[in-house]
């Protein structure tokens, strides 16, 4: 990764706001052309993100894998309209169905790449002293939020730890999928007992006071921030545009 991104000086706060401002017009409109529009310009915006694209691209693979489960139940159940090609109990295939469902999937996507290029280099502490700081959010409520983000990396750990434990005992080679769900229930216990231990830990300290805190670093909004928020709304608004003057453009529900 790149030292000194465009986007690593923007607050964590914009950030928020400009996923807002991105999934908002996206999750009240479902057709292809506006989710395609926006997912072609949120990929050229990589280069001011600081991530490669083959890292965008490894993150993106869980969603890539998952997406299709929604688009595969818009087209099954989706209102039936245009030719129909086909149809069994409740599940009827239809050219509405089909352009949803491409609608769907294309969404999916244009809605979890913001969140990988905005928050793929955005640190911990940085976004707990915008929320708190910025935002005006309670302090336990961001401490709080701090303590789970700084957390996640050691569930990685823990999965690496126990899939090389059953390797050595002979148990990691057969049976991927009961693995993986056994593995993903003592995963769970331990967050349950890490989370059980670090909340007594920071009541302990204090954490849980409601005396008005000090941050040791502050967090301000700058110019900076107006233009990566003004930038959101011009990608949304020429995503809609290319919907309109298509053809496209379909709110939901409609």
């Amino acid at each position: 990764m790149s030292a000194g991104a465009w986007l690593d000086r923007v607050n964590p706060v914009t950030k928020v706001a400009i996923v807002l401002v991105l999934a908002v017009p996206l999750l009240l409109t479902i057709d292809a052309v506006s989710a395609a529009t926006a997912l072609v310009l949120e990929l050229l915006c990589v280069p001011l993100t600081g991530l490669t694209y083959a890292t965008v691209a490894k993150r993106m693979l869980p969603v890539v894998v998952f997406a299709p489960i929604a688009a595969v139940s818009m087209l099954l159940y989706a209102r039936p309209g245009g030719t129909v090609y086909g149809s069994f109990l409740f599940a009827t295939v239809s050219d509405n169905s089909l352009g949803l469902a491409g609608a769907v999937l294309l969404r999916v996507l244009a809605l979890a790449l913001p969140m990988i290029l905005l928050f793929g280099r955005t640190d911990p502490t940085e976004l707990a002293d915008a929320l708190a700081q910025v935002a005006k959010l309670p302090s336990r409520f961001v401490l709080g939020v701090l303590a789970g983000a700084r957390t996640v990396g050691l569930f990685v750990d823990d999965w690496r730890t126990m899939t090389l434990a059953r390797r050595a005992r002979g148990l990691g080679d057969r049976g991927a999928v009961r693995r993986f769900f056994s593995m993903a229930f003592v995963l769970l216990v331990f967050a349950v007992r890490r989370g059980t231990k670090l909340a007594t830990a920071m009541e302990a300290r204090g954490f849980g006071s409601d005396i008005e805190r000090t941050w040791a670093r502050p967090s301000t909004l700058s110019g900076r921030d107006a233009v990566a928020v003004g930038g959101a709304i011009l990608l949304v608004a020429a995503a809609l545009t290319a919907a309109v003057v298509t053809g496209a453009f379909r709110v939901v529900g409609s």
